[in-house]
């Protein structure tokens, strides 16, 4: 967000020039500008000197390449230096597009030519060049959270001395899987930088939309990985409360119906024995059902069926759930549960190969197991059994 009053630093030694840019600046009315010319880099570096992190005087910076004490483009990397979070705008006499693209790459917003500057062009690049660098430091702060992050779930899952060599399929697992993500907030970003202002403002809000879900998958990645240490350290904590098992399913299918709906695959829901409320660990449970039905909808052919059946025998609650997708070889079924382990034959379907862990040490915590039978091209069942856990009676 622009703010109404923008404070610029203009580093220009040509008086005439800067009399010109400052007529513009009055001319605007779509803001309030506050300009302050300096004819030097030497001066303007003083001034920056309060500039940090956080905070600083001005919002842009308007650079002339040609000063008495710097040339061409060895004043950006010392007012970048100075001003981080300032963004700047380069003011040349020469149309060169070289020169244009090696500004930007060493970290300029924008490049103006003296001689085509217009109150319209210098109010737009001030603009685009504010939010370029408004977008380029969010990313900035998202991706040094991230790296905290990363930082603090490595920690809690090297504790223990039997997760050493787990910890190094983390972090190659981490390499690999967020960057595909943090190439599309790079890509996006970039776009937003080097052209933001040949972009429509639907173009623009798909770009930032990409940015969005590319951390939103980064931050599950970090979630499910955290889940994992939790039980692998035991430090997961359990909360047994009363669960009406056929309402809670229901409303796992209607959540599943959602991804399922893309694919056109139906989830049939079946109950049979005699249904009773149980205790039972909420959270748990929805991660150990909701994992294997996204696994039975992900791996499933479109225009099939995924069948979630809950059963109620003697001390028992049993789950099966059955798909008719491409199955899982013989060879890798006894390594499913293994984090980051995927079969062969997934191809190219996304994947980080934690769920089946996270629902094997899920189930484990909760007193329960977890079976698979599979046939490569005919589909798979998973069935999940946990002891039943009747509701004290009030006497």
């Amino acid at each position: 967000m622009i703010a109404s009053s923008i404070k610029i630093l203009l580093i220009e030694d040509n008086l005439a020039e800067a009399r010109l840019l400052q007529e513009f600046l009055k001319q605007a009315q779509s803001h309030e500008f506050t300009l302050l010319n300096v004819k030097r880099l030497g001066d303007a570096l003083s001034l920056l000197s309060n500039c940090n992190e956080i905070s600083c005087d001005f919002d842009v910076i308007l650079l002339d390449l040609t000063l008495p004490d710097s040339e061409g483009l060895t004043s950006l990397p010392l007012l970048i230096s100075q001003a981080p979070t300032v963004p700047i705008v380069v003011l040349t006499n020469t149309n060169d597009d070289e020169l244009a693209i090696e500004a930007v790459r060493q970290g300029a917003q924008d490049y103006l030519v003296k001689r085509q500057v217009n109150v319209e062009v210098l109010i737009r690049a001030l603009r685009y060049a504010i939010e370029r660098k408004h977008t380029l430091e969010s990313l900035r702060a998202v991706n040094h959270a991230l790296e905290i992050r990363v930082e603090e779930r490595t920690a809690e899952l090297v504790k223990a001395q039997e997760l050493n060599q787990f910890k190094s399929e983390f972090v190659s697992m981490l390499s690999h899987d967020i960057r595909s993500p943090l190439n599309t907030i790079l890509l996006a970003a970039g776009l937003l930088q080097n052209s933001g202002d040949k972009l429509s403002t639907e173009k623009k809000l798909n770009h930032y939309k990409l940015i969005r879900s590319a951390i939103k998958n980064m931050t599950q990645l970090l979630d499910e990985a955290s889940l994992l240490g939790k039980v692998d350290s035991g430090r997961l904590e359990r909360e047994f409360t009363l669960l009406n098992l056929q309402d809670f399913c229901h409303q796992l299918v209607e959540d599943a119906q959602l991804i399922a709906v893309d694919k056109r695959i139906t989830v049939v829901f079946t109950t049979t024995g005699q249904p009773t409320e149980i205790l039972s660990d909420e959270n748990l449970l929805r991660h150990i059902l909701g994992n294997l039905l996204s696994n039975a909808i992900k791996y499933s052919h479109p225009d099939s069926i995924v069948y979630f059946e809950l059963r109620f025998k003697n001390q028992t609650v049993i789950f099966n759930i059955k798909d008719e997708g491409i199955g899982i070889p013989l060879e890798d079924q006894k390594q499913l549960f293994q984090p980051f382990y995927r079969a062969n034959n997934v191809g190219s379907i996304p994947g980080t190969g934690l769920g089946l862990a996270i629902v094997k040490k899920c189930l484990e915590a909760h007193g329960g197991e977890i079976t698979v039978n599979s046939e490569v091209g005919v589909g798979t069942t998973f069935t999940v059994t946990l002891p039943l856990i009747n509701a004290p009676k009030i006497t």
